[in-house]
């Protein structure tokens, strides 16, 4: 019994390690990114994640209506915004 427990400690402590170095820190990021996401407010000046520079102007539960520079406005889903830079 104790050469099979002894077999597997070492797969079990990389499994933990592995928990803990990769896969935890990656849950917590992504839980950020989504509080992000579901904060945003008009007016708040925010990049997506195809790199464009814009002001949100109007939101809906899933969707989001940016202002570009140029004063178009473009409709994104609420996942691709990759930042915000300043707050309303």
């Amino acid at each position: 019994m104790e050469g099979a427990l002894a077999t597997f400690a070492p797969l079990i402590l990389m499994v933990v390690i592995f928990y803990f170095l990769l896969i935890r820190p990656q849950q917590k990021k992504q839980k950020q990114v989504r509080q992000m996401q579901s904060d945003l407010k008009k007016g708040d000046k925010v990049i997506t994640i195809g790199g464009l520079h814009a002001t949100v102007h109007a939101l809906d539960e899933n969707e989001i209506v940016l202002l570009a520079n140029d004063g178009s406005k473009l409709t994104y889903d609420r996942s691709a915004v990759r930042e915000v830079v300043e707050q309303s």
